[in-house]
């Protein structure tokens, strides 16, 4: 059997193709344009291989109500072209097989949970903190969904008493993502995260605002492992500032697996999206 993944970004795709052994054996990436250059270049790929099943993570909001008149749909999203996007059907309409559908960090969650760092867990929390924040979480090994997809991204947080940034979201101002991903980053500091010294001050509040959500998640769904990946979380000296952080807010009300194993970076690097996207795929396959 052969299983196609797509792990459908913002900025770019990546399409994968794997056996069932889930050995990647050809990749793309492709920058993402309006959906029928992207798509074409999807198709070319694809159209080599006799696949049994598809796996598609992708930048949302989607639609994931498989009773839905709109399931399958990239929905409200700014992406030139891609609005109530019938992604689903226009991959369905190509290639009449089984297409598993969830967002991007759905995905990488699901990835991280059954080949990362949370493979010996029964569940976890993936958070990306790049371009956007969003978030997945597997809880007793199932994608978590209900109406619709988590936003994790967009929670409130109060803000450090010397920070006076307003936040960069278009719709919150100063939630999680508009205070503390890339572009909040950059606005802030006039200059990209990449190239703000490590020992600047500013990573000190860039944690708090993350051990925030950290903790908010914690209450909440009481995951066995929370993986923090994306452009931001490169940034290494991030990891113990938001452990310090993280143990100061939940001041010893619940407890917790160790820190330094609870909080932690992807096992799966840079391809959680796409593995998770080809295992999503072979739980479809036919």
């Amino acid at each position: 059997m052969y299983y196609g993944g797509i792990e459908a970004g913002g900025t770019k795709f990546v399409c994968a193709v794997s056996n069932e052994q889930f050995e990647i054996i050809d990749r793309i990436s492709i920058p993402t344009t309006i959906p029928e250059e992207t798509l074409k270049y999807v198709f070319d790929f694809f159209d080599q291989y006799n696949l049994n099943a598809i796996g598609i993570g992708s930048f949302g909001p989607i639609d994931v109500m498989t009773d839905s008149a709109t399931y399958g749909y990239v929905t409200s999203t700014p992406k030139k072209g891609w609005n109530n996007y019938n992604f689903v059907g226009t991959i369905k309409e190509r290639y009449n097989i089984p297409v598993a559908w969830t967002t991007d960090v759905n995905a990488a969650a699901y990835g991280e949970y059954r080949m990362g760092s949370a493979q010996n867990a029964g569940s976890c929390i993936y958070l990306t903190i790049g371009t956007g924040i969003g978030g997945g979480a597997i809880l007793n090994g199932e994608v978590v969904e209900g109406f619709g997809h988590p936003e994790m991204g967009h929670i409130s947080v109060r803000k450090h008493a010397e920070d006076p940034f307003e936040g960069v979201c278009p719709y919150h101002g100063d939630c999680l993502e508009g205070i503390a991903a890339g572009p909040a980053i950059e606005k802030r500091l006039k200059q990209k995260g990449k190239d703000v010294d490590k020992n600047d001050p500013y990573w000190d509040k860039e944690a708090y605002y993350i051990a925030q959500a950290l903790v908010n998640y914690t209450m909440i769904l009481r995951p066995e492992v929370i993986i923090l990946g994306g452009g931001v979380m490169k940034q290494a000296q991030l990891f113990p500032l938001i452990r310090t952080h993280f143990k100061t807010l939940l001041n010893e009300y619940l407890t917790t697996p160790d820190l330094d194993t609870y909080i932690t970076s992807p096992g799966l690097v840079d391809n959680a999206g796409i593995t998770g996207s080809l295992l999503l795929a072979a739980e479809k396959a036919i």
